[in-house]
């Protein structure tokens, strides 16, 4: 008989059960502790008292069959009890499927060691909430997305591919660069995610003369009453547009780098909440310089996503020109949903599963950025996080509770070009961040998308 015992996933986190022969007992509990195990027979023999679990979860996710299994009822095992327990179990879960078949990738994530085992259930975090409904929102979060994105669609036309990312940002809790020519429609981006959101917005026009208070706000006497008092800013506002970001000085700019990292405010000593849900989307104009400041690498970082709008196509452009009554297309938006939706969306998005493999392909990718000698400084460990955010996002709204290799492809040149330093040989060679994060994509090696990613 094996030793290796069969790892399973339980709403994406790990389970374990006992091998006997040709058949697969069923897995135990999440939060499952086990310690001081000994092989006895053709069983596993727990000491008394020493594997306990929490009441049973639900039902227990089988993605390569769509089917979700109800769990049964296993509350606490001792010598007395254990065997006979898993053997009832095992009966009634009884199926011939492909659940309990050990195959050659599986064996070759089993623990052959029982202290490993115990160790790696002991460091799970808690489970999340059952199979079933975990599934139901994950549905519920795809109709959401794509309405939202439909809706913000009607005062953006022919961008839909960049609305997805800046729903992206905003459920993943992030801010957006929008870097661009003028007239792309840049502003009516931000206040159709507004009106769609149902959320205030406000316009921060930045100038050279603009000064810190009139972003965060000012502290004032009052006469009446004696006493000073706090006058909010424009950033005050669940959608901040900050406009040309780059012609206002470094000292205004760095206004923004405590409310963007860290949602507050702190004037005067006294620290100010920033209201939630909370993003920035700002904009900057990537061809006329003058009287511009460059954004330091310490904000540009702060940006979960920068892209950019381009022209509508020649079709679109006709269409918006017979359009040309309507002066404010986001005016014509019905709210889809409101500022608790975007809360309760983005903690579904947190419960997507992240497999290890995905993990350290996200790693090798910013490591690989930090190593390429075109560049000067790669991207931080807050790219990556960044980056496993965003796919989470990406993951739930095509309807999966887990990431694949594909959606971090795909959002890599959007969420860590931007965070790129080139050196002076690479500027003058006319070899863009995005070139170099294409090629870096072609090198470092995939993981195998046979289903690791699953939950």
């Amino acid at each position: 008989m094996s030793k290796h015992t069969q790892q399973t996933r339980l709403c994406g986190h790990d389970t374990y059960g006992y091998e006997e022969g040709n058949t697969i007992s069923p897995p135990l509990p999440d939060d499952t502790i086990l310690s001081d195990t000994t092989t006895v027979k053709n069983h596993t023999k727990l000491s008394d008292n020493t594997l306990k679990t929490t009441p049973p979860y639900e039902a227990m996710a089988t993605p390569e069959a769509n089917r979700w299994i109800p769990l049964p009822d296993l509350t606490v095992l001792s010598d007395a009890t254990a065997l006979s327990d898993v053997e009832t179990a095992r009966k009634s879960f009884a199926e011939p499927t492909a659940r309990n078949t050990v195959t050659e990738q599986q064996h070759s994530r089993l623990s052959t060691n029982a202290a490993d085992i115990g160790e790696s259930i002991a460091s799970e975090h808690a489970p999340p909430r059952g199979g079933a409904h975990f599934m139901a929102d994950i549905a519920r979060f795809q109709q959401s997305f794509t309405m939202l994105t439909k809706t913000v669609s009607r005062g953006l036309v022919g961008k839909f591919t960049v609305v997805k990312l800046c729903v992206t940002a905003l459920l993943a809790g992030g801010h957006i660069l929008l870097q661009d020519d003028p007239g792309t429609g840049k502003t009516q981006l931000a206040r159709a995610l507004a009106r769609a959101i149902d959320s205030p917005c406000r316009r921060i026009q930045f100038t050279a003369d603009l000064l810190p208070s009139d972003v965060i706000g000012v502290t004032y006497y009052e006469r009446d009453t004696g006493s000073f008092a706090f006058h909010k800013g424009p950033v005050f506002a669940s959608i901040v547009l900050a406009d040309e970001i780059n012609r206002a000085s470094p000292k205004t700019q760095s206004a923004l780098l405590e409310v963007m990292e860290e949602r507050q405010v702190t004037v005067d000593g006294t620290s100010h909440q920033a209201p939630n849900p909370f993003i920035v989307i700002a904009t900057q104009n990537p061809s006329d310089h003058l009287g511009t400041y460059a954004l330091p690498q310490a904000q540009l970082d702060r940006f979960l996503i920068r892209t950019s709008i381009g022209h509508p196509s020649h079709a679109d452009s006709v269409a918006l020109l017979q359009q040309s009554h309507i002066r404010d297309r986001s005016k014509l938006i019905v709210p889809a949903l409101d500022g608790e939706a975007i809360l309760a969306l983005q903690g579904i998005a947190r419960q997507v599963h992240i497999d290890g493999s995905i993990l350290s392909y996200i790693m090798r990718l910013v490591e690989a950025t930090r190593q390429d000698e075109r560049l000067a400084a790669g991207s931080s460990l807050r790219g990556g996080l960044a980056l496993a955010r965003c796919c989470q996002v990406w993951a739930a709204s095509q309807g999966r509770a887990y990431v694949i290799p594909d959606d971090v492809r795909e959002l890599v040149p959007a969420t860590l070009a931007h965070r790129l330093t080139v050196t002076s040989e690479t500027s003058f060679a006319a070899i863009s961040t995005r070139q170099i994060i294409e090629e870096i994509l072609d090198q470092v090696a995939t993981p195998r998308d046979d289903g690791a990613g699953k939950a």
